[in-house]
C-alpha cells in the first residue's frame, strides 16, 4: 500500500524540477489561488473545497459539490556570499506544486471532502557554484505533500470538522567538503530519503450576519529521513544522531466580515518549530504569522489583495553555543543560511476570480516577498578561523486554479 502511495506522489511531485521555497518558513501561506491572492486568510473565511487544510469546518460553505484543480509555480532567489568572495546564485529557482480538493454537500448536516495538496518544502541548488565559492556545491531538496479527506458537521451557523492526513516527504542533501581533516574534498550525500507519516487537522467555524470566526489546529508530523544525520555529523565531531525532520504543528484563530460585495478577514496563527524535531535542533523559532486579505465580489467576478508577514524563523546563533544535538552555533549557522534560507519576512498579494458559466469559474493569485539579507558568522575547521557569510532571499508566485461547481 504504501509503495503504491509513493509512486502515485512522485508522480504528481514530477511536475517540480526542483524544490519550493515555502513562505512562512518551510510552509505555504495558503491552500489554493483564492487563500492566496488573499496573503493566505482563510481560519476565519471559507474558500470552499479548498478550505480542506485552512479550516476544514469551512468546506461547509459548498452549495452541492465543488472541485478544484490548481497548482502555484514559485520563483525564488536565493544567493550566497562568504567574507570576501562573489555571490553565488541558487539554480533552485523554478518549482510546480500542485493542488485538488473536492468537498461535497451530504445533507444538510454533513460534508465531505478528498484531496492532495502541495504543502511545503524548501531547497538550493549550488552544484555548479565555483570550489572555491564556499557554497561546498550544496544541494538540499525537500519536497512535503499531503492527503486528506475533511469531514464537517454544521448547525445553527456553527461547524466542527476534522481532517485525517497522510503526509509524505522526501529530503535530499548533498555537498562536497573535507569531512575527515585529510585536506582531500569529497562528495557527500544522504540520496533521496522518503517517509510515510499520519497527521490530522481540527477545525471550528461560526457564522452570524456576515462575521464568520474559524479556529484549527493542526498535529505535528514526526517525519524521518534516513541518512539525515549521516550529512550532519561530520560537523558535529561525528556525534548527531537524528534522521527526523518533522512538520510542526500550527495553531490559529480567523475572522472576517462580509458587507454586501466587500469582505475583510483576518488571521492568526502561531507555527511550533522549536518543537518540530529537526527543526529544534538547528535553533529554529516558532513563527508568529499574521494575514490580512481583502475581497470584493460581485456578479461574475472578484478581486482579491492580501499582506501576509512572519519574522523569520532562522536566527544568528554564537558560536559558543552547543546545543543538546551537540550542533555548534556556527554549524547551525552554515546550515540554516547555505541549505535552508527561509528568511524572507513579508508578503504581498494580489488575485481575481472569474465565473465561465453558472458551473466554472477559475481564480488567479500572485505573491511577492521582497529580498532579505541575513549575514551570520560561521567557522573554517581547517583554517581554525571565523568568516561572515551572506544569504539574500525574494520570492514570487504565481497560482491558478479551476473549479467546477455541479
Amino acid at each position: 500500500m504504501k509503495k503504491t502511495i509513493k509512486l502515485a506522489v512522485v508522480a504528481a511531485l514530477a511536475l517540480s524540477a526542483t524544490s519550493a521555497f515555502a513562505t512562512n518558513g518551510a510552509t505555504l501561506i495558503g491552500m489554493g489561488a483564492e487563500a492566496r491572492g488573499m496573503a493566505g486568510t482563510g481560519i476565519g473565511i471559507a474558500h470552499g473545497a479548498e478550505s480542506a487544510l485552512t479550516n476544514p469546518a469551512l468546506i461547509t460553505s459548498v452549495e452541492k459539490t465543488e472541485i478544484s484543480f490548481g497548482g502555484t509555480l514559485f520563483m525564488p532567489d536565493v544567493s550566497y556570499k562568504i567574507q570576501g568572495g562573489t555571490a553565488e546564485d541558487s539554480a533552485a529557482d523554478m518549482s510546480m506544486i500542485p493542488e485538488v480538493s473536492l468537498a461535497t454537500k451530504i445533507n444538510d448536516n454533513f460534508y465531505v471532502g478528498i484531496g492532495m495538496w502541495g504543502t511545503g518544502g524548501m531547497g538550493v541548488d549550488y552544484r555548479d557554484a565555483p570550489a572555491t565559492s564556499g557554497t561546498m556545491n550544496m544541494v538540499t531538496n525537500l519536497q512535503l505533500m499531503q492527503f486528506g479527506v475533511p469531514l464537517a458537521y454544521a448547525k445553527n451557523g456553527f461547524s466542527i470538522a476534522i481532517t485525517p492526513i497522510l503526509q509524505y516527504g522526501s529530503l535530499d542533501i548533498n555537498y562536497v567538503a573535507d569531512t575527515t581533516g585529510d585536506g582531500k574534498a569529497t562528495d557527500n550525500g544522504m540520496g533521496v530519503a522518503q517517509d510515510l507519516e499520519f497527521g490530522y487537522n481540527i477545525g471550528l467555524a461560526y457564522e452570524k450576519n456576515g462575521i464568520t470566526v474559524g479556529a484549527i489546529y493542526k498535529s505535528q508530523i514526526d517525519m524521518e529521513y534516513k541518512g539525515f544525520s549521516h550529512v550532519v555529523k561530520p560537523f558535529t565531531g561525528n556525534t548527531y544522531d537524528n534522521d527526523k525532520l518533522s512538520t510542526p504543528a500550527e495553531m490559529g484563530l480567523g475572522v472576517s466580515y462580509a458587507m454586501k460585495e466587500h469582505t475583510i478577514a483576518l488571521d492568526y496563527k502561531q507555527i511550533k518549530w522549536s518543537d518540530a524535531k529537526g527543526y529544534e535542533d538547528f535553533e529554529w523559532d516558532d513563527q508568529n504569522v499574521v494575514s490580512l486579505g481583502y475581497e470584493y465580489k460581485t456578479n461574475g467576478w472578484a478581486a482579491r489583495v492580501g499582506y501576509n508577514y512572519a519574522s523569520s524563523p532562522i536566527s544568528e546563533q554564537s558560536g559558543a553555543y552547543t546545543n543538546s544535538a551537540n550542533l555548534n552555533g556556527y554549524t547551525i549557522n552554515m546550515f540554516n543560511l547555505l541549505g535552508f534560507p527561509g528568511i524572507v519576512e513579508s508578503h504581498y498579494a494580489v488575485g481575481a476570480s472569474f465565473d465561465i458559466n453558472a458551473q466554472t469559474s477559475v481564480d488567479f493569485a500572485f505573491t511577492y516577498a521582497p529580498e532579505v539579507t541575513d549575514t551570520y558568522t560561521a567557522y573554517n575547521q581547517q583554517a581554525g578561523a571565523t568568516y561572515d557569510i551572506t544569504a539574500k532571499h525574494s520570492q514570487t508566485g504565481a497560482s491558478a486554479q479551476l473549479n467546477f461547481n455541479f
